[in-house]
């Protein structure tokens, strides 16, 4: 029997397992162009980005973190100010069971309650599944920016990707 994945808002003291799961995603190097783990103070200072409005949470199943993701600032320019930018990780073993789309689906409601009109994201344009995912949770491309990243030396694409929450 698969156990419940409970979502819920994250808290200080769910940040270490916020950065192992980070740390998994820069090291398989198809979710993120940041190439060094990232450290317990770091996470620290990511956390203090994020308040009421750019909300993070956290997938637990039997009390474990395995899954989190965050609404971040898309711009300081006023005129942007309805719009949020948006990661994503899901802990290795847990990958493909569903937990990502249930993450992405409290994240629009989070955003709706923040006061956001639309969400975006940008992403490796060669991580298929990930594209999959953003899809089926009602994400669309908006375009690729070639050659926009430099990873492991050689330079990727990155897809635009947009969720208007009507």
């Amino acid at each position: 029997m698969v156990e419940a994945v409970a979502i819920r808002r994250a808290n200080r003291t769910d940040l270490d397992a916020v950065r192992v799961i980070y740390n998994e995603g820069i090291e398989d190097r198809v979710a993120t162009l940041n190439l060094d783990p990232k450290s317990a103070d770091d996470v620290a200072d990511w956390w203090t980005q994020h308040d009421e409005r750019f909300a993070v949470i956290v997938a637990t199943q039997s009390g474990a973190v395995v899954g989190w993701a965050s609404l971040n600032r898309f711009s300081h320019r006023c005129a942007h100010s309805s719009i949020a930018d948006l990661s994503v990780y899901v802990a290795r073993y847990y990958r493909g069971k569903g937990i990502g789309y249930a993450l992405l689906q409290r994240l629009a409601d989070e955003a709706r309650h923040g006061g956001f009109r639309k969400i975006v994201l940008h992403a490796l344009n060669a991580n298929e599944h990930g594209k999959r995912l953003y899809r089926k949770a009602g994400f669309r491309e908006v375009g690729v920016f070639e050659e926009h990243g430099l990873l492991d030396g050689k330079l990727v694409d990155v897809v635009a990707m947009e969720r208007l929450l009507r």
